[in-house]
């Protein structure tokens, strides 16, 4: 398959995947601007639309600001607030839009992978995994989920899926130490990349706390430099509380980048804008279904544009 048909497959999977975020605000913007004038009330239509999309207060205050310079008391179109919207949308995403990239000096480059249960932490590692192999660099995973039995083993699956070693310990085996193992392995076999899952319990937020920090100390033990990416993985379906749990996350593990799944799922895809617009984290890739290929490099132009319905 050519490259420009694995950009018109996924073009098309972001579109359809974006479905429920797109014909919500399509319809409410079009709903507030059939024929009417840009005024202080629909000014104050849109502003809420935008904000019970999830786009958060300060990026729909944004938008507003931006049409009522230019076209306040005029008659505007829905297609035109689109627009406006997509644009605004595109030049905060632009600034966060970043791959994640491996250092191959690294030796191995760790990736340490946090997130609340249920964010699909594990399937987006058994993903990048996938696509490192397949851009020929050795993988290895760290099932340091040591507290649910079925992370570990889904762990597993996709080790086996992907033809790669995953290291792992008895159910509640202490996960800094199984982290250091894994370290330890992946040094001596000259592995390029490993992936380590962690335990997302934010109920129990001071033990999660204790437990990422020991590991992220005993990973600093093996390489100063090291996790070389902490990644945030976030769910789309939680709308506001994708903004909280990134909160959370930079207190427990100082987060380097983002990744955020399940926008198919949902129509409240908006909140990644309010993540970008608030933290300004590298966001490094976004997922729309449940295959291999629905996980992909994070590009603001198509997003913004899907996200609001606006033509390309």
């Amino acid at each position: 398959m050519s490259e420009e048909e694995k950009k018109g497959g996924w073009f098309s999977r972001l579109k359809q995947g974006l479905k429920k975020s797109s014909s919500a605000l399509t319809e409410g913007i079009t709903g507030i601007f059939t024929k009417k004038r840009l005024d202080a009330s629909t000014l104050e239509e849109l502003e809420d639309l935008l904000i019970m999309s999830d786009l958060g207060v300060s990026v729909s205050a944004r938008v507003c600001d931006r049409l009522s310079k230019n076209r306040f008391d005029k008659a505007i179109s829905a297609e035109e607030v689109q627009q406006a919207l997509a644009e605004e949308i595109g030049d905060i995403m632009q600034d966060v839009a970043r791959p994640l990239e491996i250092n191959m000096e690294n030796n191995p480059h760790v990736i340490l992978m946090v997130g609340v249960n249920g964010a699909g932490k594990t399937t987006t590692i058994g993903k990048l995994a996938k696509q490192f192999k397949a851009q020929g660099k050795s993988v290895m995973l760290a099932a340091c989920d040591t507290f649910r039995a079925a992370a570990v083993e889904q762990l597993k699956v996709w080790g086996e899926r992907n033809d790669v070693p995953v290291v792992s310990g008895k159910e509640g085996c202490d996960a800094a130490g199984l982290a250091y193992d894994a370290l330890e392995s992946a040094k001596t076999s000259n592995t390029d990349i490993l992936l380590i899952d962690t335990a997302g319990r934010l109920q129990n937020k001071s033990y999660l706390m204790d437990e990422l920090k020991k590991i992220v100390r005993v990973i600093k033990k093996f390489d100063e430099h090291a996790p070389h990416d902490t990644v945030l993985i976030l769910d789309a379906t939680t709308g506001q509380n994708a903004v909280l749990q990134t909160e959370v996350f930079i207190d427990l593990a100082g987060v380097s980048g983002l990744i955020m799944t399940k926008l198919d799922g949902t129509a409240r895809g908006g909140v990644l804008v309010a993540c970008a617009e608030k933290f300004k984290l590298p966001i490094h890739a976004i997922g729309v279904g449940e295959s291999i290929d629905d996980l992909q490099a994070f590009d603001p132009n198509d997003f913004s544009k899907m996200l609001v319905g606006a033509e390309i």
